[in-house]
Formats: structure tokens, sequence, C-alpha cells
């Protein structure tokens, strides 16, 4: 059986979460939770789909593009929390627990993906 493209599994694995989440928590928390997903989310498929087409071009330069992609990400995730926290004001606890569940699924995804990618050079 295929595995699924990894921007689709991430998408299907934050929707089947902020779900599961609203089920057990109620929908009261929903927004918070969303919005605590969809920073990460963001993030982890705009770079996977960065650093795929920079594979198909130049696979050497996948290494750059990963350094260059963090720092980015350094400074989204900070400006993200900041805006999200003082200016739109959502709870902070379900907020930093969604977007902590997922900075950290998303990333074991990207991760995955890019092992995978680079094992299929080499064989």
């Amino acid at each position: 059986m295929p595995i699924a493209h990894p921007t689709t599994l991430m998408l299907a694995v934050s929707l089947a979460s902020w779900l599961a989440a609203v089920a057990l928590s109620g929908p009261g928390v929903g927004l918070d939770v969303l919005l605590g997903m969809l920073g990460p989310l963001a993030a982890a498929t705009g770079s996977w789909i960065l650093v795929e087409r920079t594979h198909r071009r130049s696979p050497e330069a996948v290494t750059g593009v990963l350094i260059a992609s963090f720092a980015t990400k350094m400074l989204f995730f900070g400006a993200y929390v900041a805006v999200m926290l003082r200016i739109v004001a959502v709870r902070p606890i379900p907020f930093v627990a969604s977007f902590t569940a997922s900075f950290i699924a998303l990333y074991s995804i990207e991760a995955l993906a890019l092992h995978r990618l680079f094992a299929g050079r080499r064989s």
C-alpha cells in the first residue's frame, strides 16, 4: 500500500487531531486549538513543498533550503505565537497545547518524509 504524500498526511493528521480535541474538550476550545495547529501546519507544509521542489531540481541544494527554512520558521513562530496570544487573545492553554502537539507531530512526519526522500536516492 503506497504511503500518502507528506502534505496530505499532515493535513489529515491535523484535521483528525482537531476533530478529536473538539470531541473531547467541547466546541468552546475549537478555535483556540485550530489556531494553535494552523501555524505549524502552514510552516511544515510550506517547507515540505519547498524541499520537494528543490530536491527535484538540485538534491544537493536541499540542506541550504532546510537551513534557510529553519531560520525563517524561527522568526515566523515567534511572531505567530505573539500575535495569537497578545492580539487575537486566544486562550493560552489550549492554544499552546495544540501548537506544541502539532509542531511535534508535523515535524516528525516531515523528518520521516526526508528520510524516505533521501533513502530513495541511495537505492
